[in-house]
């Protein structure tokens, strides 16, 4: 087996054990910026590209306040919410864009709880990450050619579902805004 592929496994072994946190076992207390931080960026090292790269940083946090993404924390504290909704906006972002993470997550948190949203995330995401771990189990025993083949065929993957979800998103802001015209009339 190369190096690559070898490490590749490795990565998957820890994939296979990942779970997000459950709602109930996020802090209870309220934490400030470099807490989340810290506990954020160990909580989602799994799914970094490289051990050393963070997935959150303050500017990051900073802006999804302001851009009403993420709720204001109440006196620079975060709470179990906002660390739930850092996990899903960090998930989300490398495939969608902040505003449509932004209506998608809105339009979730009008049915549901943040609790129940969040562990209806988590249970879908632990499901796709089980499933990719399968494919490229059975793509180890061809090497680097068979990682390679896998990796395309997820990346056409990946770019027909951001396809779709762009569209369905589109689509259900179109219905929103004509529903809001026709109630403005």
């Amino acid at each position: 087996m190369s190096e690559a592929a070898a490490r590749v496994q490795e990565w998957i072994k820890q994939i296979q054990q990942y779970r997000p946190v459950e709602w109930d076992r996020l802090p209870e207390i309220y934490l400030y910026m470099d807490q989340v931080l810290t506990y954020m960026n160990k909580q989602l090292e799994p799914l970094a590209r490289t051990e050393d790269t963070n997935l959150l940083t303050s500017s990051m946090i900073n802006n999804y306040v302001k851009d009403g993404v993420l709720p204001r924390p109440e006196q620079k504290k975060y709470s179990r919410e906002h660390l739930a909704m850092l996990t899903v906006i960090c998930m989300l972002k490398p495939v969608l864009a902040i505003p449509d993470i932004d209506m998608l997550l809105k339009g979730l948190l009008e049915d549901n709880s943040s609790a129940n949203m969040y562990e209806r995330f988590c249970s879908a995401q632990s499901t796709a990450l089980q499933d990719v771990c399968k494919r490229v189990e059975s793509a180890l025993p061809e090497g680097e050619a068979g990682l390679s083949r896998l990796a395309i065929e997820l990346s056409i993957e990946a770019d027909a579902r951001r396809t779709t979800v762009e569209r369905i998103l589109s689509e259900l802001d179109a219905a929103k805004k004509k529903k809001e015209d026709g109630n403005a009339e």
